[in-house]
């Protein structure tokens, strides 16, 4: 009966060591997926940026959407600036310019990468894009 007892206070004994590991375990493992910091924004800090509050400018266009397929002639894009790469779509005209920047054309997508550009934005790019040629 006595080794029974002891084998009873055993198993008791080591349920109860694993149970405490195991919530110091679970403490370690809330305490290592606390936030680090917090922020609080009051006043002007909070507004939400809604984006642009009016129209971009040809050269706010180019710079956020169009700079790296025409600042770059990445994909066969035409440089802005350059002269024999613009040429020949300058010859098909402004709006078939503005269509193939609105629809997309070969490696380009429509609206280029400014899904809320709007037609006039695109515009702007296009005139900014060939300025002087």
């Amino acid at each position: 009966m006595k080794k029974l007892t002891l084998i009873l206070a055993l198993i008791t004994s080591a349920a109860l060591v694993n149970a405490v590991a195991q919530e110091t375990d679970n403490d370690a493992l809330k305490k290592r997926l606390e936030p680090v910091g917090q922020v609080y924004l009051t006043g002007a800090e909070a507004a939400v940026d809604t984006g642009p509050k009016g129209p971009r400018t040809g050269e706010q266009v180019f710079q956020g959407a169009c700079f790296a397929c025409h600042g770059t002639g990445a994909l066969g894009a035409p440089k802005k600036g350059e002269a024999a790469d613009w040429k020949p779509r300058l010859a098909q005209g402004a709006d078939v310019l503005l269509k193939h920047a609105i629809e997309g054309i070969r490696s380009m997508p429509a609206r280029g990468t400014c899904g809320d550009c709007s037609e006039d934005e695109l515009a702007a790019a296009i005139k900014f894009m060939t300025d002087g040629i």
